[in-house]
């Protein structure tokens, strides 16, 4: 099966997203424009219109079938991170204790860093234990972004 590409630009950058009918295989941020956005093929179809929709504000969840290539233990903690919900955060160390053992806190760490679903498998939601930025290979101000996104501060009325 032929593995298709399409891209979407985005207030982050231009979003490229591979795939087939088995399902999305990754989601990754590029520094560079795309000169021509070819038609995108219709098994991607579906994760364009729906991240489209995220980055308007109009979607907090995503149903799409997903494909991510790993090791055992890095889909397990991939799977983990699908439990956070839209505009919530956790910790590393929490998300190595909800797997079973606190103390692989380095490994779940290295396997959210190896996510290949950026997004859809929202690791931009763990934190360091002290609430700090830490950790996205699409780089920290973009994970800010997301989730200054996923959680706008509300003005309060001043009268």
């Amino acid at each position: 099966m032929t593995i298709e590409t399409a891209f979407l630009e985005t207030p982050i950058g231009t979003v490229k997203i591979t795939g087939d009918e088995n399902g999305i295989q990754t989601i990754s941020i590029i520094d560079e424009k795309v000169d021509e956005l070819k038609k995108t093929p219709e098994c991607l179809q579906d994760c364009v219109n729906q991240l489209t929709e995220y980055f308007g504000g109009k979607r907090a969840s995503f149903n799409l079938t997903i494909n991510p290539k790993g090791t055992a233990f890095q889909i397990k903690v991939w799977k983990s991170l699908l439990q956070i919900p839209y505009g919530k955060t956790t910790s590393y160390l929490e998300q190595s204790s909800l797997l079973g053992d606190k103390k692989a806190i380095r490994a779940v760490a290295s396997a959210n860093g190896k996510n290949p679903i950026l997004i859809v498998i929202p690791c931009h939601r763990v934190l360091g234990s002290d609430g700090s930025l830490t950790g996205f290979s699409a780089g920290l101000w973009r994970k800010k972004w997301l989730l200054a996104h996923e959680n706008p501060v509300k003005q309060e009325s001043l009268f």
